[in-house]
């Protein structure tokens, strides 16, 4: 009877150790899954910056080109009509 309860003992004592362990892991990983979270934040900030900086360059292009697109008709209408 001793025996057994010498092993219950030891076997809670195992146990309570790994749970200690598993539970400082636990808040380690929890450390890097926030740190993970902010980094990933700051990326899609980039990315949202990066896509309105995109839009406004194209915006820029697409009005050089159309002005040159109309430029460029009036310059033929107006050869055709001396011709």
């Amino acid at each position: 009877m001793e025996d057994l309860e010498e092993e219950t003992f030891m076997a809670l004592k195992i146990l309570k150790e790994e749970i200690d362990l598993l539970v400082e892991e636990n808040k380690d990983l929890i450390m890097k899954n926030k740190n993970l979270q902010d980094e990933v934040n700051s990326l899609w900030a980039m990315m949202d910056e990066m896509t309105k900086s995109d839009i406004e360059n194209w915006s820029h292009l697409l009005k050089e080109l159309k002005a040159d697109v109309i430029t460029r008709s009036l310059m033929v209408t107006k050869k055709v009509a001396k011709a």
